[in-house]
């Protein structure tokens, strides 16, 4: 049996505390996640980079691109 797969790649930064430990934006991973649920995608892929940022707010930034599929 065929099937045909649709993908969907995106990208967002997660940004970390300036002081302490934890991501302040894991709400909005987890909208993105949930946003492409509801159409009907899953999580395929997930890879994650960092860097960090010395200047004015500092703390460490984390991208993360996600690869979503959706078997048609």
């Amino acid at each position: 049996m065929d099937k045909n797969y649709k993908y969907v790649v995106l990208q967002i930064t997660l940004k970390e505390k300036f002081l302490g430990t934890g991501s302040k934006n894991l709400a909005e991973l987890e909208k993105v996640i949930n946003t492409q649920a509801a159409k009907g995608y899953r999580l395929h892929t997930i890879s994650t980079s960092n860097s960090s940022s010395k200047g004015l707010g500092g703390g460490d930034r984390i991208q993360a691109t996600m690869v979503f599929e959706k078997v048609i």
